[in-house]
């Protein structure tokens, strides 16, 4: 067989299989190696005898992003700060056929949802990505990983539990975030406290990642007096070159703050009832650099 045709069917698939590493990692570069050693295995392999290449590439992008989450895992216990996810860019082009299933998509790729996932074993973190955010038969996933379909039935059930008893609630209406994180931009940039307090939930908390490569807050603030003073404080120092710009990643508005044209942080926020229940704050410059040419 030819190379071609393993790159065409391939690349049909590659938006699947990068949804589901970086959802398993929770990092753009190490899920976009997994997907880059995906494609190797599947070049080299015997692709006329594999029946179901969507089956095979799911399984083997599976099997890759547990061995890496144990590795990261490792990695992240020396990790300074509070630890978010890397920012994705999220369009779900062709992965999401109606708007039903791109709100469950964005749901799983959240800020909020992946930090929660960080506490979940790599098998758990597995069968939940797969079910829940691509909707995969217990059977189906219990082939993919090995594994009977009553162990995956009761992986599935104790990953569920522990992530609807930490997940976050929040609004998810794309129209009312974007509209609040405007309002946010004007009050944090023009120092105005107040315009913050009436936009922050009393019991607001903000989590600020820059790895200890950037300022920010190595605990997470809570309250909105001192996540309104903070932000303001920040405002006050920001240098003159600053700019900003609109993006859209893990489902939801984000905003890109640059300095001199080149990412300086990345901020989103959580909404219930109307009111900002998280700020997240992404200042490490290794998880902003692939956002430059966006």
């Amino acid at each position: 067989m030819t190379a071609q045709p393993a790159t065409d069917d391939f690349e049909a698939h590659r938006p699947l299989l990068m949804g589901v590493a970086y959802r398993m990692l929770g990092r753009v570069a190490d899920a976009e190696d997994v997907v880059q050693e995906a494609w190797l295995r599947w070049y080299h392999a015997d692709r006329e005898k594999i029946r179901e290449p969507r089956a095979y590439l799911v399984r083997v992008t599976t099997r890759l992003a547990i061995d890496r989450l144990r590795q990261v895992q490792r990695r992240a216990e020396a990790y300074v700060g509070p630890w978010l996810p890397e920012p994705y860019l999220t369009e779900f082009a062709g992965t999401a056929p109606d708007s039903a299933d791109r709100a469950v998509l964005a749901d799983t790729v959240s800020l909020a949802v992946l930090v929660v996932l960080e506490s979940l074993s790599p098998l758990e973190r597995a069968v939940f990505v797969l079910r829940e955010a691509f909707g995969y038969p217990y059977a189906e996933i219990a082939t993919l990983l090995e594994r009977t379909e009553p162990a995956v039935r009761q992986l599935a059930g104790r990953a569920r539990r522990h992530v609807a008893e930490r997940r976050p609630r929040h609004d998810v209406e794309p129209a009312r975030r974007r509209e609040l994180t405007e309002r946010f931009l004007d009050a944090a940039g023009g120092g105005d406290l107040a315009g913050l307090m009436s936009l922050l939930a009393p019991d607001v908390r903000l989590v600020g990642d820059s790895g200890g490569k950037a300022k920010a807050p190595v605990r997470v603030l809570h309250t909105a007096d001192k996540v309104g003073r903070f932000l303001v404080g920040a405002a006050r120092t920001a240098p003159a070159d600053r700019t900003h710009r609109f993006l859209e990643t893990n489902g939801g508005p984000a905003l890109l703050i640059l300095t001199g044209g080149e990412p300086d942080s990345l901020f989103q926020v959580d909404i219930a009832d109307g009111r900002i229940t998280s700020v997240y704050v992404i200042r490490n410059p290794d998880k902003l650099r692939h956002l430059t040419a966006h």
